[in-house]
């Protein structure tokens, strides 16, 4: 079944399942969770957080230049520091902290 944009629900669930599969303490960009997950665009990464991310760790998954840019940066912020993230004027450690799929 298609959703809006060429999204499936099997692509709902990867990313959902894939999200999950973060560790703590670690980020992932919606680039690379988008290519891991067989996504045209990075954009379908982030409807599928907005629509059906509320109940996965949807905070560990930021901009590639890894600054926090969610409606909810201010709580994502708090989320990754609580898990030990250093994040610095709302930009995360991306050599430190990022977090690849492996294939």
């Amino acid at each position: 079944m298609t959703r809006t944009g060429g999204i499936t629900e099997t692509h709902v669930e990867l990313v959902r399942a894939s999200v999950e599969q973060i560790p703590p303490g670690s980020v992932t960009t919606y680039g690379e969770l988008a290519r891991h997950c067989g996504l045209s665009n990075p954009r379908f990464v982030g409807t599928i957080l907005r629509t059906d991310g509320h109940d996965v760790p949807w905070y560990r998954v930021i901009r590639a230049d890894g600054k926090l840019a969610s409606p909810n940066a201010r709580e994502q912020e708090a989320l990754l520091r609580a898990e030990g993230v250093t994040v610095v004027d709302r930009r995360v450690d991306m050599r430190r902290h990022i977090h690849y799929f492996d294939e």
